[in-house]
């Protein structure tokens, strides 16, 4: 049973980060159909920013603006809307609320865009109807609508195992600094671990785990070693569908990024630099190249989804 909840004014913000894989270790494929996985996540400081009111007319309501408005649904298919809807049947509310996302987390880029989202809606919608409940059962939800949302409630940098679900966090000292390439068009994850298992049909696959150096270059806040832990299981899937990808990781090489890489099942690409002011220089590079739509950088890590306003 289902009941109306009080009257509220106001409006909360949410601001949820995207997410880079440093590595993204995959197992063979589970009777299920899914993979068990080995990655370490860590947050980027590019965001969306989720605002969620109520909504006076009833029910939800979804509004889109930034990067990749126009390929973004606003119906019951968004994971956000799919989050209020969760988090309303657990808490036995009627969710009339209005959800609006300003994006700059790249879209069907392999940056959690869209896991991103829903737990912003979980953490705003868990502040405006009062609910209070814990960390522990937000993450529960999380992990109902995807492999990928739990991290962006948890943000920093973490080990994530399963799906990439189970969480622990890992000691990441500094900052690292990043460039993204970001392409033209999508890449959808699943064809991605279908062209893996292609790839590797004739292969006995064990269970993944990431490096110890990944993990050692991270509580050292060594980029140089870091640069030389990375790794992407799915990255030669990604190329296999896309080739493209070949030359933009060649262009980013080319343009003195430490080590690159396609940031989880892409197609976007990831590059380590040393410091801020050499991200900027391989951010100039990359432009000047044409290999790409656009560029932006980052740093890393960043908080999880927050409350910014209230």
């Amino acid at each position: 049973m289902t009941a109306s909840l009080p009257e509220y004014s106001e409006a909360i913000v949410v601001r949820a980060p995207g997410k880079v894989n440093l590595a993204l270790c995959v197992g063979g494929v589970e009777p299920d159909g899914y993979h068990n996985l080995s990655t370490i996540f860590q947050a980027v400081s590019l965001f969306d920013d989720i605002e969620v009111s109520p909504n006076v007319g009833g029910g939800i309501s979804l509004s889109i603006s930034g990067e990749g408005q126009d390929v973004v649904p606003t119906d019951h298919t968004n994971l956000a809307w799919r989050a209020a809807e969760l988090i309303a049947r657990h808490a036995g509310v009627i969710p009339d609320v209005d959800i609006a996302i300003t994006k700059g987390i790249p879209v069907a880029g392999g940056m959690a865009g869209g896991s991103a989202d829903a737990a912003g809606v979980l953490v705003a919608c868990n502040q405006l109807w009062g609910l209070n409940l814990s960390r522990e059962v937000l993450n529960h939800l999380a992990a109902q609508l995807g492999s990928d949302v739990p991290f962006c409630l948890h943000g920093g940098t973490a080990l994530g195992l399963g799906r990439g679900d189970q969480l622990t966090s890992v000691l990441a000292r500094g900052s690292f600094h990043w460039v993204f390439a970001l392409a033209l068009g999508g890449l959808p994850t699943p064809s991605v671990f279908s062209k893996l298992d292609e790839l590797r049909a004739d292969r006995v696959i064990p269970e993944p785990r990431v490096p110890d150096a990944i993990l050692t270059a991270l509580s050292s806040g060594d980029p140089d070693a870091l640069a030389g832990a990375m790794t992407n299981d799915l990255q030669a899937a990604a190329i296999a569908l896309r080739p493209d990808l070949k030359s933009v990781l060649t262009a980013g090489q080319d343009a003195g990024a430490i080590a690159g890489l396609v940031s989880g099942s892409g197609p976007t690409c990831a590059f380590l630099a040393r410091d801020h002011s050499h991200a900027l220089d391989i951010a100039v590079a990359l432009t000047s190249s044409g290999v790409c739509r656009t560029v932006r950088t980052a740093q890393g890590p960043v908080q999880g989804a927050r409350v910014i306003s209230a």
